[in-house]
């Protein structure tokens, strides 16, 4: 290499150039001697505005696209309510928190990170997990995502690891993916990247719908009720749904069959009146906590484990309503961290302390000017009163003379004096005692790279864990450089060695990369944590699933009509396909109609299927390639599947009808639907992916 690689103690990388040919500037041509930390007060303080080398890097990533929001472009949204069910007021005096009962309109919206506006809804990829709550005392944001932890740990960082991420500029592509050189140069390189790269090439990033998935905070925040103290907090979304996500070659079959399948999903549930809910939950701990906790509370790359900080309950929100216009609500909804209601205050998390200061800059880039809060998306729901004015696409001023304070208007004057600071309800900072040399650094508390990325890995089920295999090898085969995929290696056999040997084997590697060597030695005896798997989280039941009954000519109406109301009875939609849109005349000679035609309908898209048709249509449909992609889709995926005897001919066409285990049900008659839709609720048959693997 060029360059020399190291780490501080922290465990951040420095690659330090040789020469003054190679150094690295700022805009300004003026000479950088460290781009990987934000200027702080203290190696664990705030980070200080004065650092123009940070906002002028964050300044300029913020602008880099025109119209579209440069991460997190390709989104959707819903309008709901927040309901609290548990008073926090021991901890926080902000009253979306303290008064139960009281019904808080919230706007969210969902996305992914790396793709453009027009990328396909099951890439590979975080999922933006972000919720605008319209309280009394103004608009409270949680900016989070679907997995609880990040690549980085510090937001200087943050332009190079989306640069890394997104298409290559040379060359445009690839879109949407993090199967290529850079993004795996650039974490390879990160050390602190890899507890996330275990959740991002497990099933959390693709998954089956918006609403089967969890929501975080990502970072810990504060707490401070009526009397000043203050508690640490992170923000969890449990979905009263339950986890689910697909597979991988059903993600891949899933896009080209409806690239819009999350969108659609989350569209048909509310309006079809099956409002999907998630539980806040509270994990609040004290400074003794956090100091003695084996990791720092304010890293990002961490998470704390449900087992030492239980997730408390404290209200549902639920989602009931979706936007009228798409444009106006869902892509000009502005987010920002820093948007936060007294009672909630933030921590000197780095990587927090840099979103603060980019999300405000970024809105006025793509909204046009400082005045995005008046487009009614974005606009707070209570009385707003203060001196702003003008500004591109002002849509109210303040009324009157006086635009300033303090001034001496009001009383006996004939003029209003304007709003006034209001030191009891205001917020106001907690007064956390902050001292330190002025430095770029990572604290040595940041330094354990490895350890939660092992405990991550040890705590998913073997099928999880196969997934995970699976996806390492496929995302690095796309690698061209052979030294990119050892490196990455070797970052695993800090985290397993099995894992490793694993994906050296899939990348056909002659031997295993030796070990790299870590900023601080992993911990190799963390328990598991049930909570992260998504399998042992899954509902238990099909409700807000969706079930698809392949018809054709002479199908048993009686089953095809128990199929249906056993769906409808847990809750679940029903879909309807047939070799003809119009449908197909079943065995009491009614013609049902179809939802969908069966090339246009593949059982990719359905959580469950069933099979019902007359025996001639059996053998002609076997000889039908959508039919018998239908499936064999369905099996290689681990979905349950019904049938009747007179679809075996197409079982047989793709040799399967020797193969048929306790995930496929025969239909003897209608009394056997509601068994099948119970079994239903296990979501998927795994088991059938471990006898492909033997």
């Amino acid at each position: 290499m060029a360059d020399d690689l190291s780490l501080d103690k922290g465990g951040a990388p420095h690659q330090t150039a040789k020469g003054d040919a190679d150094g690295m500037t700022t805009a300004q041509g003026a000479p950088v001697a460290n781009d990987q930390s934000w200027l702080r007060a203290g190696a664990r303080g705030p980070a200080l505005l004065e650092d123009h080398i940070a906002r002028e890097k964050i300044f300029h990533f913020d602008h880099e696209r025109i119209p579209e929001r440069v991460v997190h472009a390709r989104g959707y949204g819903a309008h709901g309510t927040f309901e609290l069910a548990e008073d926090l007021s021991e901890h926080t005096r902000a009253r979306v928190l303290t008064e139960v009962g009281k019904k808080v309109p919230v706007f969210v919206r969902f996305s992914t990170v790396a793709g453009n506006q027009g990328s396909p809804d099951l890439a590979r990829d975080v999922r933006g997990f972000a919720v605008k709550f319209y309280t009394d005392e103004g608009n409270w944001d949680i900016v989070g995502n679907n997995i609880p932890v990040f690549f980085i740990q510090d937001a200087m960082k943050f332009p190079d690891l989306i640069h890394a991420a997104k298409p290559a500029p040379d060359r445009g592509f690839p879109q949407a993916q993090t199967a290529h050189d850079n993004f795996w140069d650039f974490v390879t390189l990160s050390p602190e990247s890899m507890n996330m790269i275990m959740w991002i090439m497990s099933d959390r990033t693709i998954p089956r719908s918006f609403r089967f998935m969890e929501g975080f905070g990502v970072h810990t925040f504060r707490l401070v009720n009526a009397e000043g103290k203050s508690s640490f907090v992170k923000f969890h979304w449990k979905p009263k749904q339950g986890l689910q996500s697909v597979v991988w070659n059903e993600a891949l079959k899933v896009n080209g069959a409806d690239p819009d399948f999350h969108r659609r999903d989350l569209w048909a549930a509310i309006d079809a009146g099956d409002y999907p809910q998630w539980d806040l939950g509270v994990q609040i701990f004290d400074e003794a906590f956090a100091e003695n906790f084996e990791f720092d509370v304010l890293d990002a790359t961490k998470i704390i484990p449900e087992e030492q900080i239980p997730v408390r309950i404290v209200g549902t929100m639920t989602l009931d309503e979706n936007v009228d216009n798409f444009f106006a609500e869902t892509e000009q909804v502005a987010f920002c961290t820093q948007n936060i209601v007294p009672g909630i205050d933030q921590s000197n998390d780095p990587l927090l302390q840099g979103r603060n200061f980019s999300y405000l800059d970024t809105q006025l880039k793509r909204l046009g000017g400082p005045n995005f809060t008046h487009i009614p998306v974005n606009a707070p729901k209570c009385p707003v009163r203060h001196f702003q004015q003008d500004g591109h696409m002002a849509m109210h001023n303040p009324k009157g003379r006086v635009n300033y304070e303090p001034n001496s208007w009001g009383e006996g004057t004939g003029e209003e004096a304007g709003p006034r600071e209001n030191p009891e309800r205001g917020f106001d900072s907690y007064p956390e005692q902050v001292e330190g040399p002025k430095l770029r650094a990572r604290p040595e508390s940041f330094a354990d790279h490895y350890s939660q990325a092992r405990q991550f890995y040890i705590s998913q089920t073997p099928t999880e864990q196969a997934h995970m295999g699976s996806a390492l090898t496929f995302e690095l085969s796309k690698v061209g450089r052979p030294e990119i995929r050892a490196r990455m290696v070797g970052h695993l056999r800090n985290i397993d060695d099995g894992l490793a040997q694993t994906v050296a084997d899939g990348l056909g590697m002659a031997e295993l990369p030796g070990k790299l060597k870590a900023a601080k030695e992993p911990i190799a005896d963390l328990p598991e944590s049930p909570a992260l798997s998504i399998i042992r989280n899954g509902p238990g039941n099909f409700k807000g699933r969706k079930l698809g009954i392949y018809i054709a000519e002479g199908g048993d109406a009686p089953t095809v009509a128990a199929l249906q109301k056993a769906a409808k009875d847990a809750g679940a939609m029903c879909e309807i396909i047939a070799p003809h849109v119009s449908g197909a005349k079943l065995s009491d000679g009614k013609m049902v109609e179809a939802d969908e035609k069966i090339d246009g309908a593949p059982s990719v898209v359905y959580d469950a299927v069933a099979i019902v048709m007359g025996e001639e249509s059996g053998r002609e449909r076997a000889r039908d390639k959508p039919s018998q992609d239908f499936v064999s889709d369905a099996f290689a995926h681990a979905k349950f599947i019904a049938y009747t005897d007179a679809a075996m001919p197409i079982f047989a066409a793709i040799g399967l009808d020797e193969r048929l285990d306790d995930g496929c049900m025969k239909l003897s008659g209608a009394g056997d639907a509601s068994g099948f839709i119970e079994t239903c609720g296990k979501l998927r048959f795994w088991e059938r992916e471990a006898v492909k693997q033997d």
